[in-house]
């Protein structure tokens, strides 16, 4: 096995960074040291097959992105990212593990669906990954279901309040899933928003002639999210089921969790890097069909209202527990065009998992958060979150050696072209300009992105058998 020894480097964790030595041996981190000119230092950086000097960089965890959506079927198309794409672009950027979504449709057994979906990633991926089950028909069959899935590993269950017709489950639905949840002790993730008023606000909008992308996010008002939001918490406490909202959107969504987090209750709030810094004005109200770049949702929301700052807020006070990208990427071309005319028919995401663990380190550079607070909602709060950790997210005796060297003085332009290796014809967050660099990406011990070139492989990547969430009150 490849002895491969880290040194000069500071190493940050939650709770602080050091000046430390790193010794991995094959895949697993075996020593984490005090650095320098000790002699068993020096001993090690001769007897290593590899040694990497990190001096003036900081060695973190590998990022852990909690919600992607790889070949995915919707609005009439798939996901533009494969998993050999999406993974591979994903290590560009600093994160050696995802957890996407196996998907139920109404009249389909859970297990099979799970089935279908590790058919896709088996063999694909260049990095490790895990899977979270959509529950898109509640009934006897899928309730049982949920009991044998958390036996193989899948600890965690999304149900929508959105997409009538499609994702739909009405709150007699969610109710019987939080009992189930509950008494598994698994985790109940959500989309909270109102989808049959949302329903009721685009037809009317259509209906006036407003068609353009802009109108996306109008028709999806933040009140919407706010009461599905309450709603859902309400049920999980009924039902004493833990409850992860995700991509929240809005400031109120926020402050009606961290009120639910106050009380005690097991409520966990995520966000995405896309409503931290784009927004409804100048992202869906760009000109012409433009716009379409940023249809997602939740949607983007009002600069003017505030929610970005509140949201940067929510992360430094901790009521944000992660920050995923929910990487769902969709060509302009072919994909997005579907709708030309209609807003209602642009499929709904943004690529963006290859610039997670950037944008947010920019967040750092501009006194937003904490350089650990970084580390903690980009890598080692996930792994919590879904079961990984020690495993994953800490540079730990014991740890997979998942390790990320970042340059702060380094310096990374986003755009098509530049640093883009998702599968799509543009890049959400063309002309981003961020003070910090991945240099090198270890997974499980192999250097997989080295100094500009990549070095992973198909194939590479492993599923990950992930235990109940590590991270309830």
């Amino acid at each position: 096995m490849t002895k491969t020894f880290i040194h000069g480097g500071t190493v940050v964790s939650p709770t602080g960074s050091q000046l430390l030595d790193v010794l991995v041996d094959g895949e697993t981190i075996v020593a984490v040291l005090q650095p320098g000119a000790t002699a068993l230092g020096a001993d090690l950086a001769a007897s290593a097959d590899v040694a990497i000097n990190a001096t003036g960089k900081y060695v973190i965890p590998g990022g852990v992105d909690g919600h992607t959506h790889m070949q995915l079927p919707f609005g009439g198309t798939e996901a533009s990212d494969t998993f050999e794409t999406g993974t591979r672009a994903a290590a560009w950027g600093g994160t050696t593990t995802i957890v996407d979504f196996a998907v139920q449709k109404p009249g389909e057994r859970v297990q099979d669906t799970l089935g279908l979906w590790h058919e896709k990633a088996a063999g694909n991926c260049a990095i490790d990954y895990g899977f979270h089950q959509i529950i898109g028909e509640v009934n006897d069959e899928s309730l049982k279901g949920m009991s044998e899935l958390v036996a193989e590993g899948v600890t965690s269950f999304k149900l929508f309040m959105a997409y009538p017709g499609v994702f739909y489950s009405d709150d007699g639905q969610i109710l019987r899933a939080m009992q189930s949840a509950g008494d598994l002790g698994a985790l109940l993730m959500m989309h909270a928003e109102n989808g049959i008023a949302i329903d009721v606000l685009v037809e009317q909008a259509l209906a006036r002639g407003e068609t353009s992308p802009y109108y996306h996010g109008v028709s999806r008002p933040w009140q919407m999210e706010e009461e599905a939001t309450h709603r859902a918490i309400m049920l999980a406490q009924l039902t004493n089921a833990p409850l992860y909202v995700v991509h929240v959107s809005a400031k109120q969504a926020m402050e009606q969790i961290a009120a639910a987090r106050g009380n005690g209750q097991n409520v966990f709030g995520e966000t995405c890097p896309q409503y931290l810094y784009l927004s409804l004005e100048e992202h869906l109200g760009a000109p012409g069909f433009e716009g379409a770049k940023w249809v997602c949702s939740t949607p983007l929301r009002s600069k003017v209202e505030g929610h970005q700052d509140e949201l940067w807020r929510y992360i430094r006070t901790g009521d944000v527990t992660s920050v995923s990208t929910d990487h769902c990427p969709f060509c302009m071309k072919d994909q997005k065009e579907l709708g030309l005319g209609d807003f209602s028919k642009i499929p709904n995401g943004i690529g963006g998992v290859e610039h997670r663990m950037d944008l947010m380190f920019q967040g750092v550079k501009n006194g937003l958060i904490s350089l650990e607070r970084w580390v903690e909602v980009c890598c080692t709060t996930p792994a919590r979150m879904f079961g990984m950790y020690p495993r994953k997210g800490v540079i730990s005796p014991g740890a997979d050696a998942d390790i990320v060297i970042y340059d702060p003085t380094g310096h990374t332009s986003i755009g098509f072209g530049k640093t883009h290796h998702m599968n799509m014809d543009h890049s959400a967050w063309e002309g981003f300009e961020i003070d910090g660099h991945v240099d090198k990406v270890l997974s499980r011990g192999r250097v997989i992105i080295d100094d500009g070139s990549y070095l992973g492989s198909a194939g590479h990547g492993r599923f990950i058998t992930r235990e109940l969430s590590q991270n309830l009150i």
